[in-house]
């Protein structure tokens, strides 16, 4: 729900010590969560009239991932994976330490699980058409220009999910959703918010 600066967004009411004892624990974790909502609903406000849906990612608060993966729900985003056990994404250590795309797919099939959601991480296009001989799903483009997006979305023609990722900002979101990538993720979502001004008052 969105809210304007004066809107009263709760009522609390008991033990008034109590209450001002966890008043600053409250306000805190309040004033992250809705900045975290407000600012992911800024980034899918900036993609409307286009398909591409707005991601977070595993860059969040120790011990409060579950919380701000809520609050970017709550903004209109949808989430990534929570960790290294609902899904497997290769990345650039991954594929120059299996020696390139196509071993550190092959190692993948020997050893992963069937029923994980596979993604790899692509620097150039040339990586791309090697990602897609594979049948992988889902391709995250990493840090590309928007032109070279665009041309990846050409080259892909459907045959994968695509992600485009890296230094995402506000400003940036609408041109590269024009593109037709399918998601974008942005970790300033969760790991560089800004915190809402939030207080209590007692009446």
């Amino acid at each position: 729900q969105a809210v304007k600066k004066g809107d009263v967004i709760a009522e609390v009411s008991g033990d008034l010590g109590k209450i001002m004892g966890g008043e600053r624990l409250a306000l805190n974790l309040l004033q992250r969560l809705s900045g975290i909502s407000t600012r992911t609903r800024a980034f899918v406000d900036e993609t409307k009239g286009f398909h591409a849906k707005i991601l977070d990612t595993r860059k969040t608060t120790p011990g409060l991932r579950f919380l701000e993966k809520y609050a970017v729900t709550i903004g209109g985003g949808q989430n990534h994976r929570f960790g290294l056990f609902d899904g497997i994404l290769i990345k650039d250590n991954h594929i120059k330490a299996a020696g390139g795309i196509t071993k550190a797919l092959e190692l993948l099939n020997k050893s992963a699980p069937h029923f994980l959601a596979v993604q790899v991480e692509v620097e150039t296009l040339e990586e791309l058409r090697e990602a897609l001989q594979f049948g992988v799903p889902a391709i995250l483009l990493d840090n590309m220009p928007t032109e070279m997006m665009a041309e990846a979305v050409k080259i892909t023609g459907g045959r994968a999910k695509l992600e485009a990722s890296g230094n995402m900002t506000v400003d940036r979101v609408r041109e590269v959703a024009a593109t037709g990538v399918d998601y974008i993720s942005a970790g300033s979502l969760t790991h560089s918010v800004k915190a809402l001004d939030i207080s209590l008052k007692v009446s």
